[in-house]
């Protein structure tokens, strides 16, 4: 996890690590470095992005704050983070970590029932929490501490139309773009995962050779290896954009076969020449268990 002070890093560490995602503090045994940002891109954080000795994707954080006006907020963090990864050529995603983070008790739900008949003022926090109201003031605080204006906001919305403390709870995640945040992630870390299953059948392969174990050496031609290796090498090619046929039938095993063979001997790199050989190959596996 990369980024400046003040730009959430610890908010966007536990909401990345509550979405299941494992989080280190060593950036150098890292898969992908994630590089958080808030309002714009910083001298600082474009050194960092020029560093980076692995995938990165920049997060930009606290898009509630990017203002109103042309869809709202999320719509106008959509658009600077579009604008950021023009400038740098990095997947960037905005997101709202405090709300992937989100714990209301009883009391705070309470609270934000109240506000759905009794709006309150949300045109600053200072209003927010002095304009008088039968919301005490204590309890106003702590709703912004959790949720902040645009999550309060949310939360009284989705309460007025009905939704109970469950419903606001799925509000508040989608509305903070974790899912997202997520898919970006793992996108960014399929050349890793994929790297590292081939650099482990070929330990195996050289295992298998040497120790002549049969065993072993049938582990690594059944039907399940190499479709796993197939599937590892579809994450690849498809976070660059690549269509994958998700045909079961034996002609689209056939199709798709002759398709990647030809990828992987045309103008491609190493990687992208190994991917395209592995989906070839696994598609005539599938292909053959057709017949």
């Amino acid at each position: 996890m990369l980024g400046r002070d003040g730009v959430g890093c610890g908010t966007v560490s536990a909401a990345l690590a509550r979405a299941g995602v494992t989080v280190t503090s060593d950036v150098t045994n890292a898969d992908v470095h994630v590089l958080v940002i808030a309002e714009a891109l910083k001298p600082e954080d474009r050194g960092q992005l020029a560093a980076a000795d692995r995938p990165i994707v920049t997060l930009l954080n606290k898009a509630d704050l990017s203002g109103l006006g042309d869809g709202g907020p999320l719509a106008r963090g959509d658009r600077r983070a579009a604008a950021c990864r023009a400038l740098t050529g990095v997947p960037t995603v905005p997101m709202i970590a405090l709300l992937a983070t989100a714990e209301l008790d009883d009391e705070l739900v309470s609270a934000l029932r109240v506000l759905v008949t009794e709006p309150a003022d949300l045109t600053s926090t200072d209003a927010f929490v002095d304009t008088g109201h039968s919301v005490r003031p204590e309890l106003r605080r702590r709703l912004l501490a959790a949720l902040d204006r645009f999550g309060i906001a949310r939360a009284v919305l989705a309460l007025g139309e009905g939704g109970d403390a469950a419903k606001v709870s799925e509000v508040l995640r989608r509305a903070s773009q974790i899912d997202r945040v997520v898919e970006h992630i793992e996108a960014a870390s399929a050349p890793v995962r994929y790297r590292r299953v081939r650099s482990a059948l070929t330990e195996l392969n050289s295992l298998a050779v040497q120790s002549g174990d049969e065993r072993l050496a049938e582990f690594l031609s059944t039907d399940e290896t190499v479709l796993a290796v197939m599937a590892a090498a579809v994450d690849v090619v498809e976070t660059e954009g690549a269509a994958v046929d998700r045909g079961d039938d034996a002609a689209a095993h056939l199709r798709r076969a002759v398709h990647w063979q030809r990828y992987s001997r045309g103008p491609v790199d190493a990687l992208h020449r190994s991917c395209g050989a592995d989906i070839a190959r696994g598609s005539l596996r599938l292909l053959g268990r057709t017949r």
